[in-house]
């Protein structure tokens, strides 16, 4: 193993938001597109969790946290300085990332997925998971990105998430939010880096060739 291996799947925001981390710090992986109801044994055997994204560095160290994998990349190779935004500290962007990861994604969730959870009403948690923004409501209001007007690490690993929320229902969506937030998200979607980490890729099989992330254009 000379490079590192990558577990991911294209429409996990996780996913999605480590991919990028990878890709702005120019660090070759193996890429491993996987399905979720079939799960390849040698993810579960590095991570018995069984969530996506799964990074196994060469020398076997394992890390199964995306915004893990996206610090592990860019405290190697940040050339955009993500992890030195505009405005504020890093420390700011994690404290920023870890609120919405918790309240906005429990909300988003039973939103999205409603009838899984017992007792949830889809309207109900909507209206919550659209007031958990109102943290990156009140800083697009002043700025172009979340930290001023230059992309950092909290734009990145957070707009996927926003995005679910967004396409669940995304002619409510456009109508509910601000613009500022709606034009945000909108750019970021259009993005080269996203065209880039969206693109589709063969599900792996054992014995299929490499497939090396990023690869070419």
């Amino acid at each position: 193993m000379t490079r590192p291996l990558l577990y991911s799947f294209r429409r996990c925001p996780y996913a999605m938001r480590a991919r990028m981390g990878l890709w702005a710090s120019g660090i070759t992986v193996e890429l491993r597109e996987i399905v979720l109801r079939a799960k390849p044994a040698h993810m579960l055997e590095i991570s018995p969790k069984g969530t996506i994204p799964v990074l196994q560095l060469p020398d076997g160290t394992v890390i199964d946290e995306s915004l893990d994998i996206m610090l592990w990349a860019l405290d190697q190779h940040d050339p955009q300085g993500w992890l030195t935004p505009e405005a504020g500290k890093r420390a700011e962007m994690l404290d920023l990332i870890a609120e919405m990861d918790g309240g906005f994604k429990h909300h988003l969730d039973r939103y999205k997925y409603a009838t899984r959870y017992e007792d949830v009403s889809e309207k109900t948690e909507r209206d919550l998971a659209l007031t958990a923004l109102s943290p990156l409501i009140d800083r697009l209001m002043r700025h172009d990105q979340l930290f001023a007007d230059r992309i950092a690490l909290a734009d990145i690993a957070l707009f996927p998430f926003v995005r679910q929320f967004a396409n669940t229902d995304r002619d409510w969506f456009d109508d509910a939010v601000p613009p500022r937030l709606l034009a945000w998200l909108q750019g970021h979607e259009q993005s080269a880096l996203f065209s880039s980490i969206f693109r589709k890729w063969p599900v792996w099989q054992d014995g299929d060739p490499v497939t090396l992330f990023p690869g070419p254009d």
